[in-house]
């Protein structure tokens, strides 16, 4: 048997992906998983304007717990959450669902309903507090023309502020999830729709039957994505509501900014991360457990 010996030309091609990569995995496990390890540490801290390594356990956490505003934040985590996700949901794929119809123009319309996505949350936040602002907006506009009775104050109302962030919100991830169910709609086996309509199924029937609940990891992984972006919102309610009146429109990504680095209360506002990110694992982590389990049994 004979050996030959590796060139040194052999090794360079072996070593050169690793040492490519090197680079991104140390930035992603210093400042990705290295901040939130650190993070981490400065919740069981005594930390406020400066980090401190005092320890106090889970003193920060109980003042989290006692704070009015971070139970209001979590309050409108809740129903923005809920609203922007089952919202975002209907109309993406209702809108999938028309485009999959073959209409002309599709790829004009594809784009246009897109385009929301392209722009940044600021920019989406900005225009929209432009737009349902009463003194400058829609409500001023239709009283102009005469609609002296209309009135639509939402952005300036305590109790219904959210919910102008759940339309900005809605109108940039709509688009994108009309995209992940359309690039899905197109994979169906269209032999099993032909089938159905042979034995007399009617359109609205074969989707909501046949062909809508072959697309849940479509479903799933829209869900996770639309999640995800609830529980980190912040530039959305910076440059819409900067979290007002008072606090009525606080999330809990502006309760964090506006405690670390405000307030100088750099360790509430670590607890209240740690939150925000148990709240992601949440989700996270039933979702890829069912991904692999269904890989396994495949």
């Amino acid at each position: 048997m004979f050996y030959t010996k590796a060139s040194p030309l052999d090794a360079l091609q072996r070593w050169l992906p690793k040492l490519v990569m090197a680079p991104t995995m140390v930035m992603v496990l210093v400042g990705f998983y290295g901040y939130i390890l650190w993070t981490l540490l400065l919740s069981f801290t005594n930390s406020s304007f400066m980090p401190s390594y005092k320890w106090v356990g889970l003193q920060q956490y109980a003042r989290l717990m006692a704070n009015d505003r971070w139970w209001v934040a979590s309050q409108n985590l809740v129903v923005f959450g809920g609203l922007f996700i089952g919202v975002s949901l209907a109309i993406g794929v209702l809108l999938a669902v028309l485009l999959d119809q073959r209409i002309r123009r599709e790829g004009f319309i594809r784009t246009i309903y897109l385009y929301p996505m392209a722009l940044s949350m600021i920019v989406t936040g900005t225009a929209w507090q432009w737009l349902l602002n009463p003194g400058l907006g829609i409500d001023k506009m239709l009283r102009d023309w005469g609609w002296e009775g209309f009135r639509f104050d939402w952005l300036v109302d305590p109790e219904r502020v959210i919910y102008c962030l759940v339309i900005a919100a809605v109108w940039q991830a709509s688009g994108f999830v009309m995209a992940l169910f359309l690039a899905g709609l197109r994979g169906v086996d269209q032999s099993i729709v032909r089938a159905a309509q042979i034995d007399g199924a009617s359109l609205p029937t074969i989707y909501l039957r046949i062909v809508l609940p072959s697309l849940r990891p479509v479903f799933f992984s829209a869900v996770m994505i639309l999640a995800h972006i609830a529980i980190k919102s912040f530039d959305l309610v910076a440059a819409m509501t900067a979290g007002g009146p008072g606090y009525a429109s606080d999330l809990p990504a502006m309760f964090m900014y506006n405690f670390t680095f405000s307030r100088g209360q750099m360790g509430i506002g670590s607890a209240s991360a740690m939150m925000m990110l148990g709240a992601i694992l949440m989700i996270l982590v039933p979702y890829l457990y069912s991904e692999l389990r269904g890989k396994r049994h495949v």
